[in-house]
């Protein structure tokens, strides 16, 4: 595809693409916007001297010979060749688009001003499948092996499984041994299982899981990072890097369906940055997929999520995909996560992820303001896992109703010592799961934390699964509080199922931002029965729900307060 701005240089072009994105006259979502508007402002700022980084200068290589890394970067990339279909049956070298430019041009252009080092260590590219980011991915991983100047670079594409620590390096390997001037002009030898620079110990290789001790990485390719349970393999390269004065981590991936994964907490940080709630100069990412309103169904929605839209993906291939989506619903949460970059938590979720996240305040407290009801609703039915505790309020406001749900999540410490817990103890961390000593949860505890809320705010109720807890029951029953049991069958539950699904998607649902409770809340998966019935189901025994269950409690019994509003929801709006 012919590009349809040709500037002087490569980066010219990725600076006059950040300005279409921002002027509207390329299609994006908020992220991708988000990005370009963040290149923009820092050469202002590069400009006004507010920043320590200068954008595509003119270096000096090893030999003295003049450069500028933007440009370096992007020729390079085009005298690589395509080396699957059409393009390569041909033998065509690759063109870059406007949006691989940018990308390139971005991660490599931006530079320190006095030591001419790489600003960006770490470089995020979150986009659909079919976008060519694996080929975008092995580019980079042959600039960094022989071009970048590394004595002794270590190159690794990481994955959790062999076949996708390949994605990268195939690519790699292919183009190396399809481009003899690549390998005579660097030394570089193409084996079955690495790439290597003879002459000054280099190398590039796959790696499944994490490098061995004492890899010194400069540059770790993370490829499809949502497939990680773990953070251990992106710490490992990362700690890794610190003896490396220009290392750069390269996470690329599509969204995923496990949003207690590193791959969501990373994408959430990174998100942050690009708001400007995060300040972090090290860091480049961009994320391109659709905004919360946008209509998944559509053309449109496509063309915003893909950038290679009509390039690799070909057009009449991906809307049959989203027929074929659009007429069985078993498809649409595989099509939304790879081809549309939208994290889904659940295949038949309960809740949209979008409005519950955007239902979150971290500033809400039980003190946020006096409330005109509130209830609190527990799951205790966990022994050696989580077990929550869920106030939920309430403010009366004319006819309407708005609830604000606060969490407290407890979890043993032995639990958190189990390698698939590892975003228990990050949680925990952060303050977001209360740890309580031994390998059971500490019921105690958690009954004198209910007993200090009552003690705060006005609690009507508290209403609990009749498994558990039933000492604590009574406990509270003696300190005067009113406790019920909630069954749990379809005819408790369902209603209140239905009232929060519907609150939080016309926005008078809100929490306190909790990651583990909204974890929770989106694991929860719904079918209707025959009654158009619901009951909270979760996919397999990992995906906890038990805050969903906490919630879903209390608003039986804050449906059936007294109060302005008697009726549910559905029955006035």
């Amino acid at each position: 595809m012919e590009r349809a701005v040709e500037p002087s240089s490569f980066g010219d072009i990725a600076t006059a693409y950040a300005e279409d994105v921002v002027a509207g006259k390329i299609v994006a979502c908020k992220w991708h916007r988000l990005a370009c508007q963040r290149h923009l402002k820092d050469l202002d700022r590069s400009r006004n001297g507010a920043m320590p980084y200068v954008w595509n200068p003119e270096l000096k290589d090893s030999k003295g010979k003049p450069y500028h890394p933007a440009e370096r970067i992007c020729k390079f990339a085009e005298l690589m060749p395509h080396i699957k279909g059409d393009w390569a049956a041909k033998g065509q070298l690759i063109k870059l688009e406007r949006w691989q430019i940018f990308i390139l041009a971005s991660i490599f252009g931006w530079v320190h001003k006095d030591s001419g080092k790489r600003r960006f260590r770490v470089a995020d590219v979150i986009v659909p499948r079919k976008n060519a980011k694996s080929t975008l991915a092995a580019v980079i991983g042959l600039y960094m092996l022989a071009v970048d100047g590394e004595f002794g670079a270590e190159v690794y594409s990481g994955a959790t499984s062999e076949k996708q620590a390949m994605e990268v390096f195939k690519p790699a390997l292919l183009m190396t041994r399809s481009t003899p001037r690549y390998r005579q002009s660097y030394g570089v030898t193409a084996n079955a299982s690495n790439l290597s620079v003879a002459e000054n110990n280099s190398k590039f290789e796959p790696v499944i899981g994490k490098p061995g001790d004492g890899a010194s990485p400069s540059c770790a390719i993370v490829d499809e990072y949502h497939e990680h349970k773990t953070s251990e393999l992106f710490d490992t390269m990362k700690t890794g890097m610190m003896a490396r004065k220009q290392a750069l981590l390269l996470v690329i991936t599509t969204a995923g369906a496990d949003i207690s994964g590193p791959c969501y907490l990373h994408q959430v940080e990174l998100q942050k940055i690009l708001e400007g709630v995060i300040e972090n100069d090290q860091r480049f990412g961009i994320i391109f997929t659709v905004d919360e309103d946008d209509d998944w169904t559509t053309e449109a929605a496509l063309i915003k999520a893909n950038p290679n839209f009509g390039v690799s993906i070909e057009r009449d291939v991906i809307l049959g995909d989203l027929r074929d989506a659009i007429a069985d619903p078993r498809k649409q949460n595989i099509f939304k996560t790879k081809h549309l970059n939208i994290w889904v938590a659940a295949a038949s979720p309960w809740l949209n992820l979008f409005n519950l996240q955007k239902a979150g305040d971290s500033s809400i407290t039980l003190e946020t303001q006096p409330w005109d009801g509130s209830v609190i609703g527990l799951d205790l039915a966990s022994k050696q896992d989580i077990a929550s505790v869920v106030v939920l309020c309430w403010a009366d406001e004319e006819e309407k109703r708005d609830y604000t749900a606060i969490s407290r999540n407890y979890v043993p410490e032995a639990a958190l010592e189990k390698p698939e817990n590892a975003h228990y103890q990050a949680w925990v961390n952060s303050g977001h799961l209360i740890a309580t000593p031994g390998n059971m949860i500490s019921l105690s505890q958690i009954e004198e934390d209910v007993v200090e809320i009552t003690r705060q705010i006005s609690v009507r109720e508290v209403a609990k699964d009749p498994w558990g807890g039933h000492q604590m029951g009574a406990n509270l029953e003696e300190e005067g509080i009113t406790v019920v049991d909630i069954p749990q069958q379809v005819r408790y539950l369902s209603d209140p199922m239905k009232e929060i699904a519907a609150l939080v998607d016309s926005g008078r649902f809100h929490h306190d931002g909790n990651p583990a409770y909204v974890w929770m809340l989106s694991n929860v998966e719904v079918k209707e029965d025959r009654n158009e019935n619901v009951f909270p189901r979760k996919a397999r025994a990992s995906n906890k729900i038990d805050a969903a269950i906490a919630t879903i409690v209390a608003m039986n019994r804050a449906l059936a307060a007294d109060g302005p509003q008697e009726k549910s929801f559905w029955e006035t709006s």
